[in-house]
């Protein structure tokens, strides 16, 4: 049974970066893809709008806030739309002042920092002792 949650904790960071890499893709995919006449457009609307608003700021969640120090999931949300509206601004002010904003360049230059925060935050998951991962609470009598 212990060796049973070790191992489910290993596979944990795996799982997580990939549904990351798995969501940008296919958010890409639509975003390109779906035409503006077609019926799917509201996906890009709806895609593209959890892609901006809450995973940088998730990503970057799960960079600075692991091991000992834990949030509850309402935190964590609120801090993941915070930081993604300070990341996503960030980059469009970096985009002005270099090669300029457009729909090609905040994609693409959006996409690289999710990914990029995403792989930091899968090292640093992957990295973090068993021993401080949160164990299940187990109820006994006493």
């Amino acid at each position: 049974m212990k060796k049973n949650r070790v191992e489910l904790l290993m596979v944990k960071p795996t799982r997580w970066l990939e549904i990351i890499v798995l969501y940008t893709i296919v958010t890409m995919l639509i975003v390109y893809l779906v035409p503006g006449d077609s019926p799917l457009f509201v996906l890009r609307y709806v895609f593209g709008f959890v892609f901006v608003v809450f995973l940088p700021g998730y990503c970057l969640v799960n960079i600075l806030f692991l091991g000992a120090i834990r949030l509850d999931p309402v935190e964590m949300a609120v801090l993941s739309v915070a930081l993604s509206f300070g990341i996503t601004g960030l980059a469009g002010l970096f985009l002005g002042l270099s090669i300029g904003i457009n729909f090609t360049t905040i994609t693409v230059s959006l996409s690289g920092i999710v990914l990029g925060l995403a792989v930091v935050a899968f090292v640093r998951k992957s990295r973090e002792p068993i021993a401080s991962q949160p164990q299940p609470v187990e109820h006994g009598n006493n």
